[in-house]
């Protein structure tokens, strides 16, 4: 809910229509606009809007709920060791292993919009600074590939989306079967069998 409401603000009003309206030759009698991002936003929705409150603020805070996943799942490996050398350390292995998948995740996130919110910065509080054009491609290329990275990275970091990203290539893709589901018993069909055979008792 609060993505739809972020996401409709431009088209409720907070855009640069009226901004478009005062600058001669942006918009012409028929109010046709040059489709550029920063034409048609409103820089100040992008900036204090987007990036001070529903980016920023979340992006800190998880980054400090991760600091202390990490600090306590080390502490609990430690004592571990510490306290009883034959002590098996899976579970905080695996918990740890989790959590660094996770913090992958959140690495490339901010990897990928920082670059982007960044550039809004400057062009709202230095109206005067040139931003290059390719880097301002890069920057939203980077932001529209956050959305295909974190499939990759479920799937080569945690293993039960590894076996099913598997499952589905060669079922889908290969069009192979898998042989653990092949010649397995329909329970529908065994069922019907089963009622089958008692009537003919």
């Amino acid at each position: 809910m609060v993505a739809i409401v972020v996401g409709l603000m431009p088209m409720l009003g907070w855009n640069n229509l009226e901004k478009l309206r005062q600058t001669n030759g942006t918009v012409g009698a028929d109010l046709l606009v040059t489709c550029e991002f920063e034409n048609v936003i409103s820089m100040e929705y992008m900036v204090y809007f987007n990036f001070f409150g529903w980016v920023l603020p979340p992006l800190v805070l998880m980054l400090l709920i991760y600091a202390e996943i990490f600090y306590m799942i080390h502490k609990h490996l430690n004592k571990k060791v510490t306290t009883n050398q034959t002590d098996p350390t899976r579970y905080y292995g695996k918990e740890l292993k989790l959590a660094k998948s996770l913090a992958l995740v959140l690495f490339l996130f901010a990897v990928s919009w920082l670059p982007l919110h960044i550039l809004n910065c400057i062009t709202l509080f230095c109206p005067s600074c040139e931003n290059s054009v390719t880097i301002l491609y890069v920057a939203i290329l980077l932001s529209h590939g956050n959305s295909v990275v974190n499939p990759i990275v479920y799937a080569f970091r945690i293993k039960k989306f590894q076996n099913a990203f598997v499952k589905i290539w060669k079922q889908y893709v290969c069009c192979t079967e898998d042989p653990h589901l092949h010649g397995r018993p329909s329970f529908r069909i065994d069922s019907k069998e089963r009622r089958l055979g008692g009537n003919d008792i």
